[in-house]
């Protein structure tokens, strides 16, 4: 697969405008599920969330940690958009991750839903996942002069 050229700054000006990934999982059997989740940035090579343990993606992270994303904005009109890509691996967050994770979603919160302690497991029902990326892409739309593509595709970055 050709590398692309453009800039890993498209990857983040997306990471930066949107809130929610999507998040690809498969159970033991291979059966692929997709979930919407709210997330933040732990640093560039690293994606936290909070999910119940007991939702079918986490269930399926504990199951597979190999797992997919995308991230974009679907309110833009058609031709106009912009999305990234991930290969990457799941678990849940260690200790000192679980803290830098709270403060990197609770940037994203307005300040009446920040997230706390106190909604993580064993009190709440919540626990920190993070995913180390492996690879990343970006969406080139159609008619591309670098790339000579009649329609969209996706290239490594």
């Amino acid at each position: 697969m050709r590398r692309a050229m453009i800039d890993r700054s498209a990857v983040a000006r997306v990471l930066a405008a949107n809130r929610y990934l999507v998040l690809g999982t498969a159970d033991e059997d291979g059966e692929p599920w997709v979930s919407p989740v709210f997330f933040a940035l732990l640093d560039p090579e690293r994606m936290c969330w909070v999910s119940s343990p007991d939702s079918r993606h986490s269930r399926n992270i504990a199951q597979r940690a190999r797992i997919a994303i995308t991230v974009f904005d679907s309110t833009v009109e058609v031709g106009r958009a912009e999305a990234a890509y991930f290969d990457a691996d799941a678990a849940r967050a260690t200790p000192e991750e679980t803290t830098a994770a709270l403060q990197s979603l609770n940037s994203r919160l307005p300040q009446n839903k920040q997230l706390s302690c106190e909604d993580l497991q064993p009190r709440g029902p919540l626990i920190v996942y993070r995913a180390d990326l492996r690879r990343r892409y970006v969406l080139v739309r159609g008619g591309n002069a670098e790339f000579g593509n009649a329609v969209d595709m996706t290239v490594e970055v």
